[in-house]
């Protein structure tokens, strides 16, 4: 079974900035441009106000969010989800850094100093659960 949708369209694929409005939506839900670009600049240097409307608004012309309009504060949501557009940035990463083997990437991602000890048993037991089915 794969966990990669091949049918997806290239413009489901956010930019980086998209993809951190994109996480804040996923993380608290529906949320004004306010409230995003406040979220936005706690995580990195300044970022102007209309700039995060501006995109806001292209990723709705995209298709990538839903705005409510039915009171004085615009309310946008994610339209896309998360597992999907996540899964589709990792098949491409994959296919990109390691010709779409899953087991070099596996063995990249074990062999980083970067993984911890909770995130291996993370791992071991989700193998094990695959093997049991």
């Amino acid at each position: 079974m794969s966990l990669f949708k091949k049918d997806q369209t290239p413009d489901m694929v956010p930019t980086k900035t998209e993809m951190d409005v994109l996480q804040i939506l996923w993380q608290y839900g529906p949320s004004t441009v306010r409230f995003v670009h406040d979220k936005l600049n706690e995580q990195k240097e300044a970022v102007i106000y209309t700039s995060t409307l501006k995109l806001m608004q292209v990723m709705k012309e995209k298709g990538m969010l839903d705005r409510d309009e039915s009171s004085m504060k615009h309310v946008y949501s994610a339209i896309v989800e998360e597992n999907k557009v996540k899964g589709t940035m990792l098949g491409r990463f994959m296919d990109t850094m390691y010709n779409g083997s899953p087991s070099d990437l596996m063995v990249a991602l074990l062999g980083n100093d970067r993984t911890s000890t909770e995130e291996l048993k993370k791992i071991k037991e989700l193998l094990k659960k695959m093997d049991d089915k």
